[in-house]
């Protein structure tokens, strides 16, 4: 595979995780899996938004489904993927921070 068809592949990929409410979604499958009642509950959701924002993050495989009954429910497919949110996370953190340092100084040079 050349590296313009891998460039391609990780851009389709990461448009999976251009929704706030989508990363919400990720962030509460971390540790556990739930069904999408429990993702609309705690994602203040309603369980049709819920249902399209799982229904592209299946389509990426980002995550797995099992049925117990008439219940699906939603895991992460690959932890990988919360290791590179929390990777993301941290940078912007870090930005965050990095911004309001300079903030600060420059209100105080302003005050001088």
């Amino acid at each position: 595979m050349d590296r313009s068809t891998l460039y391609e592949l990780h851009a389709r990929f990461c448009e999976a995780f251009t929704s706030p409410k989508r990363l919400e979604i990720l962030s509460l499958l971390r540790d556990r899996e739930l069904c999408v009642g429990d993702l609309s509950k705690l994602a203040n959701v309603p369980q049709s938004n819920v249902s399209q924002h799982l229904a592209v993050l299946r389509s990426r495989r980002i995550v797995a489904t099992r049925r117990e009954g008439v219940t699906i429910y939603y895991s992460l497919a690959n932890p990988k993927v919360i290791r590179a949110f929390d990777t993301i996370t941290e940078v912007l953190l870090e930005e965050l921070s990095h911004t309001e340092k300079l903030s600060k100084n420059l209100r105080k040079a302003r005050a001088k």
